[in-house]
């Protein structure tokens, strides 16, 4: 078990910045994941705790000590990568009891047995257990990959976008096994992800990396109900925020390309809104609700048809808007709606700093 933490953390590989003044905090035994585009850092950040690079600035504890002299072995961490690293001609078994074996762990084979099963049965790979791991599927594969690092005991799993390279329905299948084998063994993850869904439905925590910087960290709910800025509202959520200009005027929001408005008054509480100051609204889709007799008219531009509901692409003049509506909407696309939304499920940014004026103090 173990709590990490990186304070002001930079790191350059030549002219190149990944990170600038990376403060972290993951609690131990907390499932933490780092979210952000390819580029941000991510794999950096990771290879930084694990002791694979060493930062160009700042420290990095695990359990409150600097391990910035130990090297990868000493930090008694697990990595699972993209990329599955297990050996070809062995059988998933003797994969899985690689780690236990090297001289200087001296684990008994009775030990080494009973850690192997209890890991095979925990990722339900038992009946694999004999067979050679180029035989395996990719899921399979990915399987024995963590039961390496679970079979190990570490103090942290750093997991670096594990499920990526899956088909969509074993991905969501092993995010739910994942989150399970955590909660059981009490563990503190690091989980490294581009996938938002796989960042929400994982997550204790969220950390959101912007070009080497951690733009917001809180739970799922925070972020995704009070993003600090707008790149994180329009990075997390599918679809995601819409994100209007405009400027509040008496109680209403004017929205600028177009002039329609939308009532505001009593809407979402914020500190110097002021009147005519350049704003962007920003609210999600499930707030914004088609009603005969709304205030402002759009036409159907597109419809998403996902089962349980429809994402539809709403034009006003020149500006597109999403709502999400139930699948029994009978919509075609060009025919003219009525849209409002819900006032107190906007969030206003600051159009300059795209900073949310929540956040802004």
């Amino acid at each position: 078990m173990a709590h990490i933490q990186l304070k002001n953390v930079s790191k350059t590989f030549g002219n190149h910045t990944a990170l600038t003044g990376l403060n972290l905090d993951i609690a131990d035994g907390e499932f933490f994941v780092l979210l952000g585009e390819t580029g941000a850092g991510k794999t950096t950040t990771l290879r930084m705790i694990a002791g694979l690079e060493k930062p160009s600035e700042g420290q990095v504890f695990i359990d409150g000590v600097d391990v910035a002299d130990w090297g990868a072995a000493e930090r008694d961490v697990a990595l699972v990568l993209q990329q599955y690293s297990l050996y070809p001609r062995y059988t998933v078994r003797e994969n899985l009891e690689f780690p236990l074996k090297p001289k200087i762990r001296r684990i008994e084979p009775d030990e080494i047995k009973a850690r192997v099963d209890r890991v095979a049965r925990t990722l339900r790979i038992e009946h694999l257990l004999d067979r050679k791991t180029d035989r395996l599927s990719g899921g399979e594969m990915q399987r024995v990959s963590i039961g390496r690092a679970i079979v190990r005991k570490p103090r942290v799993f750093l997991m670096d976008e594990p499920l990526s390279a899956l088909d969509a329905k074993l991905r969501e299948a092993l995010r739910t096994e994942l989150k399970n084998i955590q909660m059981n063994l009490g563990q503190t993850f690091l989980f490294v992800t581009h996938d938002q869904v796989e960042a929400m439905s994982m997550g204790d925590k969220v950390g959101v990396l912007n070009h080497g910087r951690i733009v917001q960290t809180g739970t799922p709910y925070e972020i995704y109900n009070n993003p600090r800025d707008t790149y994180v509202a329009s990075f997390v959520g599918s679809p995601p925020m819409n994100l209007i200009d405009g400027k509040l005027v008496n109680g209403r929001a004017v929205m600028a390309p177009l002039n329609f408005e939308l009532p505001f008054a009593g809407g979402a509480k914020t500190s110097g809104a002021t009147d005519g100051r350049p704003l962007v609204f920003g609210i999600r889709p499930e707030d914004v609700y088609l009603e005969s007799g709304a205030p402002v008219e759009a036409r159907v531009h597109d419809v998403e048809n996902h089962g349980v509901e429809k994402i539809l692409t709403l034009r006003v003049g020149d500006a597109m808007l999403r709502a999400t509506v139930p699948a029994r909407t009978d919509v075609e696309i060009e025919q003219p709606v009525r849209f409002a939304w819900d006032p107190d499920k906007v969030v206003l940014f600051d159009k300059a700093s795209g900073i949310s004026l929540r956040h802004a103090g």
